[in-house]
């Protein structure tokens, strides 16, 4: 007999370690964090009972340490280990020391981990069991016709080793870059060709199974907007499948968990064709990120259930009937514009409004680093229709006050609204369609700069009486001036304090300033990190992040022409073969690969000419702005 859990260490970090503390607490279990040094203040760890260190800051050296982990438990008295999801949720080996050590394991039994964990095994298993599948390519004897293909490491996901080939010519090389990356991120480099499905959608199967034989099929999640193969809007349950088809997807995934003989919370991947037909993509032995959406619509606690489950407990023979639709937002610290960049820094405001449910392992104040991840948030509505549950979600993430890091907030909204996503019309090729347009520009921030100026220039709160009474409103015979840059544009805002040509200001405050705007009166909400290098204006035009311009500005250190810049802090993973000093790069050529924060990114050459100089080696650490190479343009003709 399974022994009750008392004291439940999570070998994870950040939002989904928060998560399962929350319903760790309202169970009555004590919690135990881990945490490496970077991580040592971290909301996670501050939300347990108690925490142990990982010395390090590397995942290889803390979080993927699993015989660190297990000492970690048992030196703090848990009798369970629940891996989230990530570093070691999918590995049977430390599954099975967790349990060899004595300690409760929250997940599937180590052998259906270690059947699921490589791709190519688990097609095989899904084929004997009747699962519909995509007949593999031989890279080595792919022709033409077989194009385009997608090319996939067999030990990992989250869109490591995943390159899409639309030409011959460039299969050996992304084979090459696929190899390394999945090397890096998995440990192993077999990467495997299957054909690639344009406009396809992802569709994926909870399921959920006890020791005595009850597998549940809680309902379909359409995750189909993806970049670079990584999910950013998921929902349940996936609209517009026939009747038939959900069907087959819910009795392929029970399938596919009898199969392997599966206990506990895991999720099947499908592949579906624009013509309707389902083609199993892998099955994730582990809780999914994108978890809330299936608890939102069948009122359940998927972690209540795997403790559950893992105490010995039997399901009910049916699961609950669903009701209503979910949709998650994954809000992530990075770019879009900027080929996804992720950003690092202090998060100084983290506010969603809303009816929404917010999961995160961030508060206003702490630091997004380079080591990790860098979602910062799942945001989640759940309504009676999907079309309310979708305008929901965008009102909350449009009117969220995020300031210090720029984030993919404006896409999210932006894809929210699509006219496409609105009518249902999914497929994992929605950005490359129409990326372009939800990153153009934001809306002018001439106003906002105003609101920045006005309130710059308010008195404060403890001011003496006189200036709190005059303020602002104090007539000068000039105006005054103020600077600022938003995306790259300066805007000068010349103004008196009571008059602005098409403005009229009815309030003025340290952190509100109230302005009728062509006969529309606006609130801005104003802001100032703690050492006044950045302003940050919210309001229904849109949010900006203002830079004051120094009256008197130093002078910028220059660099020489064509030098790359590390545009990121990050580990260099990888040179061009055969790159050196004189070495001929055209422009546009992959010279470098950076990984920051799980994902990696290209260096490229900017122009045609000489490599002059190559300052970057495998394995090295580079800080933001540190120079790699410097490429000499070759004279124009």
């Amino acid at each position: 007999m399974t022994p009750q859990i008392s004291s439940l260490l999570v070998a994870n970090r950040g939002e989904i370690a928060v998560r399962i503390f929350r319903t760790a607490r309202d169970l009555g279990l004590a919690t135990v964090a881990v945490h490496s040094d970077p991580d040592a203040d971290a909301l996670h760890v501050r939300a347990a009972d108690a925490a142990v260190r990982l010395p390090g800051a590397a995942p290889a050296d803390t979080y993927l340490r699993g015989d660190l982990v297990i000492k970690a438990a048992l030196a703090a008295g848990a009798d369970a280990v629940h891996p989230g999801y990530g570093f070691l949720s999918e590995n049977a080996d430390f599954a099975r020391q967790v349990q060899d050590s004595g300690l409760t394991w929250i997940g599937p039994p180590p052998e259906a981990i270690e059947a699921m964990a490589s791709k190519t095994r688990a097609k095989e298993l899904m084929r004997a069991a009747g699962v519909p599948l995509l007949d593999p390519v031989d890279p080595a004897t792919a022709t033409p016709a077989d194009l385009p293909l997608l090319l996939k490491a067999a030990a990992g996901g989250g869109g490591r080793g995943m390159r899409v080939v639309r030409d011959l010519d460039a299969l050996k090389e992304a084979l090459h870059a696929a190899a390394a990356e999945a090397a890096s991120a998995f440990g192993d480099g077999e990467v495997f060709a299957e054909p690639y499905v344009e406009r396809g959608r992802h569709v994926e199967v909870q399921i959920l199974a006890d020791a005595h034989g009850t597998v549940w099929a809680l309902g379909t999640r359409d995750c189909s907007l993806q970049r670079r193969h990584q999910k950013v809007i998921e929902e349940a349950p996936a609209p517009g499948l026939p009747d038939t088809l959900r069907e087959s997807l819910h009795a392929a995934a029970v399938a596919a968990a009898r199969a392997v003989s599966y206990r506990g919370a895991g999720t099947v991947e499908f592949l579906v064709t624009a013509d309707g037909r389902p083609y199993f993509l892998e099955m994730n032995t582990r809780l999914q990120v994108e978890h809330p959406v299936t608890e939102a619509v069948f009122g359940l606690d998927l972690v209540a259930l795997q403790l559950r489950v893992a105490e010995g407990a039997a399901l009910p023979l049916s699961p609950p009937q669903p009701a209503g639709h979910a949709v998650e937002a994954r809000l992530y610290a990075e770019d879009p514009a900027q080929d996804w960049r992720p950003q690092t820094g202090v998060l100084h405001t983290l506010d969603i409004p809303g009816q929404v449910r917010v999961d995160t392992g961030f508060t206003d104040g702490d630091t997004v680093g380079i080591h990790y991840d860098p979602m910062l948030a799942k945001v989640v509505a759940h309504a009676p229709t999907r079309a309310e549950a979708v305008r929901a979600l965008a009102h909350a993430l449009a009117g969220a006050r995020i300031h210090g890091l720029t984030t993919n907030r404006e896409l999210l909204v932006g894809s929210l609204r699509h006219p496409e996503f609105g009518a249902a019309q999914l497929d994992t090729g929605f950005y490359d369609r129409h990326l372009a347009e939800l990153i153009e520009t934001a809306p002018d921030a001439g106003t906002a700069a105003l609101a920045a100026a006005l309130a710059e220039a308010a008195p404060a709160p403890d001011a003496p009486l006189a200036a709190r009474l005059g303020g602002w409103r104090n007539v000068r015979s000039q105006p005054q001036t103020r600077r600022y840059t938003c995306a790259g544009t300066e805007y000068e805002v010349q103004y008196h304090p009571v008059d602005h040509p098409g403005v009229r200001v009815l309030s003025a405050e340290r952190h509100l300033v109230a302005l009728e705007v062509d006969c529309i009166r606006r609130m801005f909400h104003v802001k100032r990190n703690s050492n006044n290098t950045e302003v940050y204006v919210d309001s229904a035009l849109g949010a900006h992040t203002l830079t004051p311009v120094p009256r008197f500005p130093d002078p910028q250190d220059r660099t020489e022409p064509g030098s790359l810049l590390a545009p990121m802090p990050g580990t260099v993973v990888r040179v061009a073969d055969g790159l050196a000093p004189g070495s001929h790069v055209t422009a546009g050529q992959p010279l470098l690969w950076l990984e920051a924060m799980k994902m990696e990114h290209r260096i490229l050459a900017p122009a045609s000419g000489t490599l002059t100089a190559l300052h970057a080696v495998t394995g090295q650490q580079v800080e933001f702005g540190a120079l790699l190479a410097v490429v000499q343009e070759e004279p124009q003709p």
